[in-house]
């Protein structure tokens, strides 16, 4: 297939506008360096907690939109069997940020944490809070992962470019303005490709739905044209695996830092919780187009188009199953529009978890666990190197991937498993512990690899109810994934209300306290005395002082 030198030259002219956003941000970070009082290295995370309104609602939504967002959405009303019933993203994504800001919000930004592994540090200690880091880095790198093997064939489909070339071009830039100005160039960055999957996406629209070769998308919707209706179907069969899958798009994404890196660099809680909503809102609306792209190539006589016979589907190709419509149903100026668009949403999400999965190394790691004395010009330094590694570790798993959508569940199931119950459990259990945590963490490991996976072809070495051989591979019909999840909170609760009670009554000897239990089960105490006695009545600051003087003789 010949080079498409006039869209190679417009993405690159796309590709200059970004790196030059990215290098102007970096600007301003340098600038925020100058006025931040406390540790530079945070500015490069969390910004100088000032972000604007309109930018973290970009930015948020930016991060949500991503390659499997808008091209898993296509390929799955695109595929025969599976349908628009199947597609979670939409409604998954938006519940997702509602959820997320109304519960996790305020408490994280409240406390000015800088990651999500904070909390976990703070109440298990150094030692723990690395495993807890390691599902935490690697559903990040997954996920990049995802967005470039999009842009890969997509690029390779319309541009006549091999994929890998793609992915190192996209990732290089991507990495080049990340380096530059952290999470200023990333924010800054993300407004600019929001709007251009906005335009482009909407452009590209009415050309598909126009082609001679493709028929009405409402008749094909229930009726079986060329292939099944893309409406689709929800068996009785698969409904428990519908809710499944549902459930763990619904709430693993309240696990990703590059979720909390733009809460927590907020002025406030409140305007934290207005960028959430807000996001969920253009995320759902932002999903329209991939759909009206699955249906028109679920429509499409693809004899009549340069494509010909067999189907997409047929080929294996539906997972790239909108740039093939895009070069093949729509004008070259308008398919050059596409890439565009999808060069965009790639960037955008590849850009914020590369700062997400680095912010958490230095972070949790490196500084409080590697170097503690390390300065701030290290830890800029120590940031900056890992953006390469993990940068270049997602270049080498998009190059081995096929499906997006099925890169995109991997990440999700990794931190859904085992992240999500831990979450709940620090900040909303103030029982729960590290014995706790780490019995949680073995549950959730050990039921979800014994659950197998019909992405890897690994069979189950647990066969729930109603698993079955589809295709030479098992597939789990039982919501095993959320029965994980649950389990493994349950765990959670009660090994750690277990063990402190053993310990508080001196049941276990203080020596074997490895996680030092009982000394900060007083801490808690005394701080959920102090807080009710501070909603019941209004203590002046003398007999404020006395009280609290009291209630730590009293513990």
């Amino acid at each position: 297939m010949a080079v498409n030198i006039p869209g190679l030259v417009s993405v690159i002219v796309f590709y200059i506008l970004i790196l030059a956003t990215g290098i102007w941000a970096s600007r301003k970070a340098k600038k925020e360096e100058k006025k931040c009082t406390g540790n530079k290295s945070e500015v490069a995370m969390v910004g100088g907690r000032n972000m604007n309104l309109w930018v973290g609602i970009f930015t948020v939504t930016a991060t949500w939109v991503g390659g499997g967002y808008i091209m898993g959405t296509a390929e799955l009303v695109y595929d025969p069997s599976k349908g628009l019933l199947w597609v979670h993203g939409l409604v998954a994504f938006a519940f997702n940020l509602f959820f997320g800001g109304f519960f996790f919000a305020k408490p994280m930004r409240d406390n000015n944490y800088v990651t999500m592994i904070d909390p976990f540090q703070l109440r298990y200690g150094n030692a723990w809070t690395v495993m807890l880091c390691i599902p935490a880095i690697l559903s990040e790198v997954f996920w990049s992962a995802c967005t470039l093997a999009a842009l890969g064939g997509t690029m390779n489909v319309i541009l006549g470019i091999a994929p890998y070339q793609s992915i190192l071009i996209s990732a290089s830039v991507a990495i080049l303005y990340t380096l530059l100005g952290g999470l200023y160039s990333v924010a800054y960055t993300d407004v600019i490709q929001l709007f251009l999957i906005v335009v482009s996406l909407w452009l590209c629209v009415p050309f598909l739905m126009l082609n001679p070769a493709s028929t009405d998308i409402v008749n094909t919707a229930v009726n079986n044209v060329y292939q099944a209706p893309w409406l689709g179907k929800i068996d009785l069969t698969d409904l428990w695996r519908w809710l499944d899958d549902f459930f763990l798009l619904a709430l693993s994404g309240v696990c990703y830092q590059c979720f909390y890196q733009r809460l927590l660099a907020a002025s406030s809680s409140a305007q934290a919780q207005k960028m959430c909503y807000a996001a969920g809102v253009l995320c759902f609306f932002l999903g329209f187009p991939s759909v009206l792209i699955g249906a028109v190539a679920a429509s499409t006589d693809w004899n009549q188009t340069s494509y010909g016979l067999p189907s997409p589907y047929e080929k294996g190709e539906a997972g790239i199953i909108m740039p093939i419509a895009l070069q093949h149903l729509c004008p070259v100026y308008i398919s050059i529009a596409g890439i565009g668009a999808i060069a965009a949403v790639v960037m955008s999400s590849m850009d914020s978890t590369l700062l997400s999965s680095s912010s958490m190394f230095t972070h949790n790691i490196y500084k409080k666990i590697i170097r503690k004395k390390a300065s701030d010009r290290e830890l800029v330094w120590v940031i900056k190197i890992s953006v390469l590694f993990f940068g270049v570790l997602g270049i080498c798993l998009a190059m081995t991937t096929s499906s997006v959508y099925g890169l995109m569940f991997m990440s999700e199931e990794l931190i859904y498993c085992t992240i999500f119950p831990q979450l709940v459990s620090v900040l909303f259990i103030p029982v729960s512990n590290g014995y706790g945590s780490l019995v949680g963490y073995v549950v959730g490991v050990t039921l979800r690899l014994l659950g197998g996976d019909s992405f890897f072809k690994i069979p189950p070495v647990i066969p729930y109810p109603g698993c079955t051989l589809v295709d030479g591979v098992y597939v789990q019909l039982f919501p095993f994934k959320t029965l994980t999840m649950l389990l493994s909170l349950f765990s959670i609760v009660s090994v750690s209300y277990l063990t402190s009670l053993l310990f508080k009554r001196g049941l276990l000897p203080e020596k074997w306290d490895i996680f030092d239990v009982s000394k900060k089960t007083d801490i808690i105490l005394k701080d959920v005395i102090l807080k009710e006695s501070d909603k019941e009545t209004e203590l002046s600051p003398i007999n404020k002082k006395d009280d609290v003087g009291e209630i730590e003789n009293q513990a």
